[in-house]
């Protein structure tokens, strides 16, 4: 199957198969993917369950160093976080570790930035959202970590304002794309976490679009407020890119915790400036 669109290319070898936004290729001084393939790549068994720290050492075992050697980068440079659904972001201004990379070292952190040439930076999801940002002006990139906690602390704005107060970047210059990832149809909720993003989004007046009732539950679009909250943050409609792939949908291709349970594994998103 693949699974590219107008916006996604889909990149098949032997020894790995990921995603590219075709907007990114136009920028040779980065390199990008989001690394999938069930069958090959990131089929994980987690024992004991849910022991992410397992994940990501088997992550960089195996496809870390392939994404790597496909995109002709040094493995040694990812960073990565621990992502517990925090809104905290980090900046990178240099690796910690001279000689391998640096996994797991940035606690209760879901998004890094940095304007630093040769750093990966790495995020992972089965079904959270993950953003990438990028300032072609500044030279500035950014990888987000968003699942539904995260979208309710809005951290892909104060991804934006960190990039400002940081690197004096401009929210019109900032290109931003969403990975594949659970999506409307299928991320269904409760009466509780529905009243969570009703009570936080209810400034936006297209909120009633994007939360609908169904029997006893409600089905949100979390895509649609991060792109409705980014907008509102100063992006350019044209700059927001996503993706367009349903991780539940596309499960299996595509890691997704609701679809697979506890068996599934996670799908991991890097980008570089070379």
């Amino acid at each position: 199957m693949d699974l590219s669109n107008e916006n996604i290319i889909h990149v098949k070898n032997k020894n790995i198969e990921y995603l590219q936004f075709k907007k990114l290729l136009q920028y040779p001084e980065i390199k990008y993917a989001y690394v999938i393939g069930l069958d090959k790549n990131f089929k994980i068994s987690l024992e004991p369950k849910n022991d992410e720290e397992k994940i990501k050492n088997n992550l960089s075992k195996k496809s870390y160093k392939e994404i790597c050697d496909e995109l002709n980068i040094k493995y040694k440079n990812i960073v990565n976080t621990d992502q517990s659904h925090t809104d905290n972001i980090q900046i990178i201004k240099n690796k910690i570790n001279n000689d391998k990379p640096d996994f797991n070292l940035y606690k209760n952190t879901d998004g890094l930035i940095t304007n630093k040439k040769n750093i990966i930076l790495s995020t992972i999801n089965a079904d959270c959202i993950l953003l990438v940002f990028y300032d072609p002006i500044k030279k500035v990139i950014a990888n987000v970590h968003s699942g539904w906690r995260g979208t309710i602390k809005r951290i892909s704005v104060k991804t934006i304002e960190k990039m400002k107060e940081e690197y004096n970047c401009n929210p019109q210059d900032i290109i931003c794309c969403m990975s594949p990832s659970i999506r409307k149809c299928h991320f269904e909720v409760d009466n509780d976490v529905y009243q969570i993003f009703k009570n936080e989004y209810k400034d936006l007046k297209n909120f009633d679009e994007l939360a609908i009732k169904n029997n006893d539950k409600w089905n949100i679009d979390t895509i649609e407020i991060n792109r409705t909250i980014l907008k509102n943050a100063g992006l350019k409609k044209e700059n927001i890119i996503d993706s367009g792939i349903c991780s539940v949908c596309n499960k299996n291709l595509i890691h997704s915790y609701r679809g697979m349970g506890e068996e599934a594994g996670r799908a991991t998103q890097i980008i570089s400036l070379i």
